[in-house]
């Protein structure tokens, strides 16, 4: 049976949100899930496979009842979460070759679901092109913020990397690769040259150069703050760096 085909009629009111409680009542009934409980919702992108749409109960009980996103782009699953919480989910879809998706911070009840589904669908536009990810919205909220606004986020990236951008494809590569290793070594020149292959100095160089031509500096905090969130607005870009 095609997801969506059994659950879509009696989810897609919630989802919407503003469902009166005699509706949410009957939902839960014809759902078999309680009307108060730990919730999440989870949007998936494109293709999924069977085997990840299964509607549980998971070996820790997650119950899961999927249905279509009602604009053709993908597939919504609303979560009763077991002893594992999100984390567990995210893993279950994974394990399943799931994604991209986004899951919504945790509600309380099936009368949440409307906002837990906006959030959801924040989330998944934090994913990066090309990936299959599935990331929780209280792991990427910054990026979210930078998604919810996209003309900012626009500007964002023109004010702090215009120079960046100018390089021809390649000497840019290496410089934003640089600074995505350097970050996700904690900061340390020796690690980010032992991931990157070549010498400390040459990390160093590297870095010194990005700051000339974004006139920040990587030391002072909130100018950190704008290369970071310049760097994510650029991994969100569907062009590469």
């Amino acid at each position: 049976m095609r997801r969506g085909t059994r659950y879509g009629v009696l989810l897609g009111p919630l989802l919407a949100g503003g469902a009166p409680p005699d509706l949410v009542r009957r939902a839960a009934r014809g759902l078999g899930l309680p009307e108060r409980g730990a919730y999440a919702v989870v949007v998936l992108a494109g293709s999924v496979p069977e085997a990840a749409v299964a509607e549980g109960p998971d070996a820790d009980g997650t119950l899961w009842r999927w249905c279509g996103s009602g604009d053709g782009a993908g597939d919504v699953a609303v979560v009763l979460l077991g002893a594992a919480g999100p984390p567990g989910a995210v893993a279950r879809l994974g394990k399943h070759g799931a994604g991209p998706g986004g899951m919504s911070p945790v509600v309380g009840s099936l009368a949440e679901l409307g906002a837990a589904r906006r959030l959801a669908g924040t989330a998944l536009l934090t994913c990066a092109p090309g990936t299959r990810e599935v990331v929780r919205l209280d792991e990427r909220l910054p990026t979210a913020l930078l998604v919810s606004r996209p003309e900012l986020s626009a500007r964002l990236l023109a004010e702090v990397f215009g120079p960046l951008l100018a390089l021809v494809p390649a000497e840019r590569a290496v410089l934003v690769g640089t600074l995505e290793a350097w970050l996700e070594c904690g900061g340390s020149m020796g690690r980010a040259a032992v991931r990157l292959r070549c010498h400390r100095n040459t990390v160093f160089n590297r870095l010194r150069r990005l700051e000339r031509l974004t006139a920040r500096s990587l030391s002072r905090p909130r100018e950190l703050v704008d290369l970071v969130l310049a760097l994510d607005v650029l991994r969100l870009s569907s062009a590469p760096p």
